[in-house]
């Protein structure tokens, strides 16, 4: 099986992956891994059609790391040029954004949990339940008019808490609640 379809699957593999050593690279995997399931006592009927399924799925797992990763070049490690760019971590992985992430989170869930209880309620429902606003006012056993009301106050709350605004919210949160209550 090796030699039958190795050059033709080579070509295949270099002209998907436009680098003839990582064509070779998965070339060899692809055939190691047709070879461990013939040897696990699988029956194959058609060993070409697995051998270049096996190679099209490898390659699409290269571009997916690739893409992963955000490299575009290839993924050769001892042909690295001094050319190409060095790849950084995403900045979300860095602590600093990392500890800003999270109290950005803990400052949203105080908003929230500083909401007046019908108002976090429907909230709740409506955002994290997924439920619409006509299943929260069935739910509530209030009008959907009412519902809208207590999200625009939540809404208006988180907004203000992801603009900078957290220590207003609190006032505006129950300023509201009085009003909604008249």
């Amino acid at each position: 099986m090796v030699a039958r379809y190795y050059r033709e699957l080579l070509n295949f593999l270099s002209r998907t992956v436009d680098d003839r050593d990582a064509a070779a690279d998965l070339a060899q995997e692809s055939y190691a891994r047709v070879l461990a399931v013939q040897q696990s006592g699988q029956t194959v009927a058609e060993p070409r059609a697995l051998l270049y399924r096996t190679a099209r799925n490898l390659v699409i797992d290269r571009y997916r790391r690739g893409a992963v990763r955000g490299e575009t070049l290839s993924l050769d490690d001892d042909a690295a040029d001094v050319h190409q760019p060095v790849l950084q971590a995403p900045s979300a992985s860095e602590p600093e954004a990392s500890a800003v992430s999270s109290q950005g989170v803990a400052a949203l869930l105080a908003v929230i949990g500083g909401l007046p209880l019908r108002c976090r309620e429907a909230f709740i429902l409506h955002k994290f339940d997924g439920l619409s606003q006509a299943e929260v006012a069935q739910h509530m056993g209030i009008s959907v008019t009412m519902v809208e009301r207590h999200l625009k106050l939540a809404m208006k709350a988180c907004r203000a808490c992801r603009d900078g605004d957290g220590e207003q919210v609190g006032v505006d949160a129950t300023r509201a609640s009085t009003s909604l209550r008249s």
